[in-house]
């Protein structure tokens, strides 16, 4: 595909958004006080988490994004606001003066992590409604939306937003959480990895079953198609046509957060830019191939994804 065609699409992702904290350092030995390592922290980061790192995906990779979220009116929050405007994300951010912006905060020693501290509050209803009014204007301006669930309230609209999208033509995309998927009806696509689609419909124990389920559920639901990503086993993508499996890139897997993330950011643009779901989600699969061999929330430009094609 043609980077001048991306260049062109705007993806408006909504969801969640939050700040991924890394302090890196050393681990030498046990603390006194507790059978714990003591980790000397030498250096921090800071990036893009959540709905916020898929709307990061989509510009690494060179269409235009714009995020929709909510956060609070701290430091974590200025350092986010901070972050989008440097990486040319559009942000709609909602301030809610109220909440801590959501921050997962991730201490790694000798490449490993050592714990994950996570600071989160649930936004207020006035800026939820607020949000929703916003996305029936900015829908109109978009050729793709990912709603980006990660269950801490950001999206209590869903309904809503997706029977917008679909009147005014524009596809959705949604990464899901929990158990309840009826909010998902009418989407275009849903992307639940192994353990959450065996939430919804229950374990299978062979490839026959998980069809069955997957294509049963995606029938109730009203989607177009159901994405399920399964790690090693590479993505299977279940429609109306069938199905479509294909294998996990053969890559040392490094750090597998965040892939979901990019998965969903990519089948979102190269929809956006007018391949179909086959292609985008073979597009969608080498990506996250590539961004599993690289430390903590990352994304994939264009040249890495599309290098030797051209």
């Amino acid at each position: 595909m043609d980077s001048s065609v991306l260049a062109d699409k705007r993806v408006l992702v909504v969801g969640d958004c939050m700040l991924d904290q890394y302090w890196f350092g050393d681990a030498e030995r046990i603390s006194p006080e507790a059978p714990v390592p003591v980790v000397r922290v030498l250096r921090t980061d800071a990036r893009l988490g959540g709905a916020a790192n898929v709307a990061l995906n989509i510009t690494t990779l060179g269409a235009k994004a714009s995020l929709m979220s909510v956060a609070g009116e701290d430091e974590a929050g200025h350092t986010l606001r901070s972050l989008l405007e440097a990486s040319g994300i559009e942000s709609l951010l909602q301030t809610d003066p109220s909440i801590k912006t959501t921050v997962k905060l991730r201490i790694i020693a000798r490449q490993q992590q050592m714990l994950r501290a996570d600071f989160e509050d649930a936004p207020t209803r006035e800026v939820l409604a607020a949000i929703l009014g916003s996305f029936n204007e900015q829908v109109e301006r978009a050729d793709a939306v990912v709603l980006s669930d990660y269950g801490k309230g950001g999206l209590n609209h869903i309904r809503q937003m997706i029977e917008h999208a679909r009147q005014v033509g524009v596809p959705v995309l949604i990464d899901p959480k929990g158990s309840d998927y009826s909010r998902y009806k009418g989407a275009t696509l849903i992307t639940p990895n192994r353990a959450e689609l065996a939430m919804v419909t229950g374990s299978w124990s062979s490839e026959e079953e998980l069809r069955n389920k997957a294509q049963r559920l995606r029938e109730e639901l009203d989607l177009k198609a159901l994405l399920l990503t399964r790690s090693e086993e590479g993505m299977t993508l279940y429609s109306a046509d069938g199905e479509l499996t294909v294998p996990a890139q053969a890559r040392e897997v490094f750090d597998v957060s965040g892939a979901g993330d990019t998965v969903i950011a990519v089948t979102a643009a190269m929809l956006a830019a007018g391949a179909d779901l086959q292609e985008a989600v073979r597009i969608a699969n080498r990506a996250g191939g590539i961004v599993v061999g690289k430390l903590g929330t990352a994304s994939v430009s264009y040249k890495e994804l599309f290098e030797g094609e051209h």
